[in-house]
């Protein structure tokens, strides 16, 4: 009973008539499904390093297909694994240009660096209220963030620090809890000008 259906869609697949468009999709996506296949396996077969390459590189494709209609935490992603590499590079580059490579001031400042593009990203999506799209939210704060450590390659000291307030500004700044704080200050200061209008009127009569 259900050896049917699977052989007349097999006849459909190895007839390929050219008004049976979804034989002629599927024989496509075989062909090159297969094709592409077999350029990975070969690759992966070169050594441990082109495995590893091969591997990356399917974890990644997974994860963008699993993360293919949000575009937004896709954005936030990709924006924090550039933001990575980018501070990484900047403080080896800091290193370089000091006389001092591998030095553990600039190893701290990187991985502190990539708590703040952590704390970036987590606190992009923790906002109740945003103002605007959260992945807009991550890359305002990864810019922010790659700004501070250029200045962190020329004074390692105040990298990380500068970094965490431009985070936490930016989180500020995009989330609901300044504008209801902004609201409210507007309105006090509406009763309190509407208070002072009245007392004038009052003291004018």
């Amino acid at each position: 009973m259900t050896s049917r259906p699977s052989l007349e869609a097999l006849r459909r697949l190895l007839r390929q008539e050219r008004d049976d468009a979804w034989a002629v999709r599927m024989f496509r996506r075989i062909v090159l499904g297969i094709a592409g296949a077999y350029t990975l396996f070969t690759l992966a077969s070169a050594g441990k390093g082109a495995f590893a390459m091969v591997c990356g590189l399917l974890f990644l494709a997974v994860a963008v297909w699993m993360l293919r209609r949000r575009g937004q935490l896709l954005l936030g992603l990709a924006s924090t694994v550039v933001t990575a590499a980018m501070t990484g590079y900047l403080a080896a580059v800091g290193d370089i240009a000091r006389g001092s490579a591998s030095g553990l001031l600039s190893g701290q400042a990187v991985l502190g660096y990539w708590a703040l593009g952590g704390m970036a990203l987590l606190g992009a999506w923790m906002l109740k209220q945003p103002r605007g799209r959260r992945g807009v939210t991550v890359v305002l704060a990864d810019v922010l963030l790659i700004c501070a450590s250029g200045v962190g390659m020329l004074a390692p000291l105040f990298g990380v620090p500068l970094g965490f307030m431009c985070v936490a500004g930016v989180l500020t700044l995009r989330s609901g809890t300044f504008r209801s704080v902004k609201r409210c200050e507007r309105a006090v200061k509406g009763r309190e000008v509407r208070r002072l209008l009245a007392a004038a009127e009052t003291d004018g009569r």
